[in-house]
């Protein structure tokens, strides 16, 4: 690996893991923090377990985020050690198997043709979504933490220097390349690109948000989430960490030490937007939004106005997923592996199970089924219901 590389890769998992030790938070000014006990709660709900399997070993101990595919029919999961399944939701009975040479470094994307992922040696690949056979790959200029994106036609890589670019799923051929610049110190995290007919919409640890044309990779147009401040590259991360959520014809997006932003998806101009910190994205339901502030405080606010409904520091600092919704629960998983369900009415801890002791950093899914998928970092992964206790 060339020394460029190992240096990006080295300060990024240096500064990855001193912020999810405790280095986060919701301003400048924020300090080293221990994270909450795990708290002793009432429980009215419980996790009901649909099925269960184990996907390789995980993470094998690396600070990866790699999130399953849910492709509706298909779950398509990856290993960090290289092991692929696609398993079907409903039983999770596993359609088939195979062994990768690779390492795999990121999540999965994917199309109605391939699989994509990204390996450890710079490299994007493409597979059969029929028995995980290659079709093609082709290197990147560094690594690549998120899951690359397709729309069918183009796929999106964007890897941890700040480049993003555009292939052709067919065959692989590069189309295009965007150089995004990149601060002296990042979050380690993976905000994948959003893929449209004709736009890709990126986050940058700049703090930027932009606007790319599909065909060509041209900048459309950007949008400042975080505006660095301070006097040391710790107090100056604004990171947009987080894949923004499209909602109709806007933009909603979240950074860390920056703000939470409606932005126009045409022109991207602020619609509104609050201060905040995050290092996931939000979530939406039934007109309500939900995030999980990077200091592990979980806040409700009224999408109409913003004003906030509930506030959770139960589980400060337990670097917590991004939240997800279940019925009328909010659901979450934090570093020791704990699953929490909050009653979205008040944001009351009415749930817990410990699921995975080596931690949960990937958010949970919502199946096409409605019930809950959940990957933990040692490669265990559930589906869930979440119900009312008997």
């Amino acid at each position: 690996m060339p020394a460029f590389r190992n240096r990006l890769l080295s300060r990024g998992l240096l500064l990855g893991l001193m912020v999810f030790a405790g280095l986060s938070g919701c301003s400048t000014t924020d300090t080293f923090e221990q994270p909450a006990p795990v708290p002793d709660i009432e429980a009215s709900a419980e996790f009901k377990r649909v099925w269960r399997l184990s996907v390789g070993n995980g993470h094998d101990g690396d600070f990866l985020y790699l999130a399953p595919l849910n492709a509706g029919d298909r779950i398509f999961a990856a290993s960090a050690d290289g092991g692929l399944y696609a398993v079907d939701p409903e039983s999770g009975n596993v359609i088939w198997e195979t062994e990768l040479e690779d390492r795999v470094f990121s999540g999965l994307g994917g199309d109605g043709k391939h699989l994509y992922l990204t390996t450890r040696n710079a490299e994007l690949v493409a597979l059969s979504r029929e028995n995980g056979s290659e079709v093609w790959r082709r290197s990147l200029p560094t690594e690549v933490l998120s899951a690359p994106q397709s729309n069918g036609a183009l796929v999106v890589a964007q890897t941890i220097s700040g480049q993003v670019l555009g292939f052709n799923a067919a065959d692989g051929e590069k189309r295009w390349q965007y150089d995004g610049s990149v601060p002296v110190l990042s979050i380690r995290a993976a905000a994948a690109p959003l893929v449209g007919a004709d736009m890709v919409i990126a986050s940058f640890a700049s703090g930027k948000l932009m606007a790319l044309a599909a065909d060509s990779g041209q900048p459309l147009w950007q949008y400042e989430v975080g505006q660095p401040e301070g006097r040391t590259e710790l107090e100056r991360l604004v990171d947009v960490a987080g894949q923004p959520l499209v909602i109709d014809t806007a933009v909603l997006v979240v950074g860390y030490q920056g703000k939470l932003a409606l932005v126009d998806i045409r022109t991207g101009q602020e619609i509104w937007s609050r201060k905040a910190s995050s290092l996931y994205s939000p979530m939406i339901a039934g007109g309500d939004i939900y995030l999980a502030s990077a200091n592990g405080e979980l806040v409700a606010l009224r999408g109409s106005d913003r004003k906030e409904l509930w506030m959770q520091d139960r589980l400060a600092w337990r670097q917590l997923t991004q939240p997800m919704v279940y019925e009328g629960y909010l659901v979450v998983g934090d570093y020791q592996g704990y699953l929490h369900a909050l009653d979205r009415e008040d944001g009351s801890l009415v749930g817990q199970l410990e699921f995975d002791d080596e931690g949960i950093r990937v958010p949970a899914q919502r199946l096409a089924n409605g019930n809950l998928l959940v990957f933990g970092n040692s490669g265990k992964m559930a589906v869930f219901q979440v119900q009312p206790q008997d």
